[in-house]
């Protein structure tokens, strides 16, 4: 587990890999429980059988905003900044839902923070690309970009 201690310890890993997380697993239980939780119930993510019949990829694929959706985890399992009082996600500048994960891949992510800006209030927002790696692929799953508001 990567911890940051301090602003000037983040700025030196900037432009570089700051952590990578384990392996996350995108099984059906998995998928039938985002669905249930947002009401995205396409039949491409929850119907097994249609989607083996009809799908080109011959299986559920999960949804894209569930694989986003783990990035919190993912960076918990790797990297924490213990230097700052609160970090809060201040949003995205773009996603891109680059390949599908289909049911009983693995995925994970890896963190790479590019700039740190100095906002009001002694805060600072941290801008970090995010690839969501799906194992035994060289393209990723899905390619973000964050945005982290830090408060010392």
């Amino acid at each position: 587990m990567k911890v940051i201690h301090s602003l000037s310890e983040l700025e030196k890993s900037l432009g570089s890999t700051l952590a990578i997380s384990r392996w996350f697993e995108i099984d059906q239980q998995r998928i039938d429980a985002f669905a249930e939780l947002t009401g995205d119930h396409q039949w491409i993510h929850c119907d097994v059988e249609r989607a083996a019949r009809e799908s080109p990829f011959g299986t559920t694929v999960a949804h894209g905003y569930l694989v986003l959706s783990l990035v919190a985890a993912m960076a918990d399992d790797c990297f924490r900044m213990d230097g700052f009082h609160s970090k809060l996600n201040y949003g995205l500048n773009r996603v891109r839902f680059i390949q599908p994960v289909l049911c009983g891949s693995r995925i994970r992510a890896h963190f790479v923070p590019q700039a740190v800006h100095s906002k009001e209030g002694g805060r600072y927002q941290l801008v970090t690309d995010i690839d969501i790696e799906l194992e035994g692929q060289e393209t990723p799953a899905c390619a973000a970009q964050s945005l982290t508001l830090l408060i010392p």
